[in-house]
């Protein structure tokens, strides 16, 4: 009987599941932006959208007496967040639920903090912002990291590469603009180092793009998929000094 043909979204959960962070990222990172929000013990409920298999939810934990609720689109993900949590002794405050990040399941203006890594740029950073913002209390904060602009130059490469898929970037002035239009104070932004990406997200990534190819040997849509992810890391290599991901911070008016 013929095996069933995996889809790039079967290849990309079976590529990331078994990974730490599903984009580049840190503790340290996340940590740094953690700080800019004050009083930590008076965030009673946050969020973290996108969260992945949920390294970065998990910190959260560890630096929150509140509760901390992770979602994500896909079910694998939130099994492994699930699972670390009861590991970890906090499943009393952590949940893994499945879900949009366009479609919240949450009460309006229930939260004192929006988490999100890596994720928001999938449904716009505008938009998401602006639609978030509903689900925030007065003075809650939201911390989002984006892939934008470093330089003024631009190269084409890279627009091509974000825009193929389903991304764009723009410059960190003209994202803080967007934060202020959809009303939050600024609070900070600075850019994640390159060892997020490398050290962090592609060399791991590249051992479970091996466990791939070693899985499904000759399968031409898994050897695509590989390509494409190691065309990324070339990419990264040869521009990184032109675009990177930015911790972007902001407080509800």
């Amino acid at each position: 009987m013929e095996s069933k043909q995996p889809s790039p979204i079967d290849l990309l959960v079976e590529a990331h599941t078994g990974l730490e962070r599903q984009g580049p990222g840190c503790a340290e990172e996340t940590g740094r932006a953690l700080a800019f929000l004050g009083d930590l013990d008076l965030i009673a409920n946050a969020a973290d959208l996108g969260c992945g298999t949920g390294a970065q939810t998990l910190l959260l934990a560890q630096h929150l007496k509140g509760s901390v609720v992770g979602l994500d689109l896909f079910p694998a993900f939130v099994d492994v967040l699930n699972g670390q949590a009861c590991e970890q002794g906090v499943a009393d405050r952590v949940r893994g639920v499945v879900g949009s990040m366009d479609d919240l399941p949450f009460q309006r203006e229930s939260l004192d903090l929006i988490w999100s890594e890596g994720a928001i740029d999938n449904i716009g950073f505008e938009k998401g912002l602006a639609y978030w913002r509903g689900f925030l209390k007065q003075g809650g904060y939201v911390a989002v990291t984006c892939p934008s602009w470093l330089t003024d130059e631009r190269p084409a490469v890279i627009e091509r590469f974000w825009t193929d898929a389903g991304s764009r970037l723009d410059s960190v002035a003209s994202n803080i603009e967007a934060l202020q239009r959809c009303g939050y104070q600024f609070v900070a932004a600075f850019a994640l180092p390159e060892t997020c990406w490398t050290d962090e997200y592609f060399t791991p990534r590249e051992a479970a793009l091996e466990g791939l190819l070693r899985n499904y040997p000759g399968n031409e849509t898994v050897e695509a998929f590989v390509a494409d992810n190691r065309h990324e890391v070339e990419l990264y290599q040869e521009y990184k000094q032109h675009y990177g991901y930015v911790f972007y911070l902001g407080r509800k008016r």
